[in-house]
């Protein structure tokens, strides 16, 4: 390995100091991503609606992004020990219904989610980042924020609100110390996923339609997808802002 690839290894490995807060941390990416963070030296707040599940040295946080007050009031008490420097928006819910199936009620439920709880942790996240000149955010999208997916409606219409989120906050911010990028996975072998296969009416169907739509003919594992998060948060991708990685396997090369 030359010298050059050691160094960025290291960089990308070491997180000592960062005080780092990872929402849906309870499971798939988001567990992963903590884990990973933990694993590199990191202070990790893991926030989650249940915070069973978050690894071991975590601080955990009950928390529903999408209400205010509840991120107010719980963000106070973490920043009181410390300014956080780096946030990971993962928290997300899917839904699988088209234009016609989907009620208002649930296309609600997936903005408040996916958008409105992008939104509220970086407008409770950012003063701090500002006031100290240096800020990392990396929003979780999907591939389905990139392009059609049959029965996503409200899904890809979330996932593309948080990538032109993504990017506004970039522009915005980029000369006063702010990074702030999306990953794209695609099909990943996380819990949400397992309860749709496990619905279906054939789950090896399913599955099999999944995998079969991804040209690596494969599910991605939340941590490959970790790896490329903490990649964009890491000082190597120091020069990397407003843009879309995207780790899916090729779904959205065809």
């Amino acid at each position: 390995m030359s010298a050059v690839a050691t160094d960025l290894l290291e960089t990308v490995s070491d997180f000592r100091g960062r005080r780092v807060l990872v929402t849906g941390a309870g499971s798939g990416i988001g567990l992963a991503i903590s884990r990973k963070l933990l694993a590199r030296g990191a202070e990790v707040i893991a926030v989650d609606l249940r915070i069973d599940d978050i690894p071991n040295g975590a601080v955990g946080l009950s928390l529903d992004v999408s209400n205010e007050a509840q991120i107010a009031e719980s963000l106070e008490r973490v920043k009181e020990l410390g300014p956080i420097d780096t946030l990971f928006n993962n928290a997300g819910i899917g839904s699988t219904k088209n234009v016609l199936e989907c009620e208002v009620d649930e296309w609600d439920r997936v903005f408040n989610v996916n958008v409105r709880g992008t939104y509220l942790m970086c407008k409770h996240l950012l003063p701090s980042m500002l006031e100290n000149r240096y800020g990392v955010i990396v929003n979780t999208a999907s591939a389905a924020g990139l392009i059609g997916l049959p029965d996503r409606a409200a899904y890809c219409a979330s996932k593309g609100a948080v990538i032109a989120l993504t990017k506004q906050i970039a522009v915005q911010w980029a000369s006063e110390g702010i990074r702030c990028n999306t990953i794209c996975p695609g099909t990943v072998d996380s819990p949400w996923v397992g309860r749709l296969i496990d619905e279906a009416e054939d789950p090896v169907a399913r599955r099999q339609q999944l995998v079969g739509r991804q040209p690596m003919g494969r599910l991605g594992a939340p941590g490959e997808v970790a790896e490329a998060a903490i990649y964009l948060a890491s000082d190597a991708a120091a020069f990397i802002t407003g843009t879309d990685l995207v780790i899916d396997g090729g779904i959205t090369a065809g």
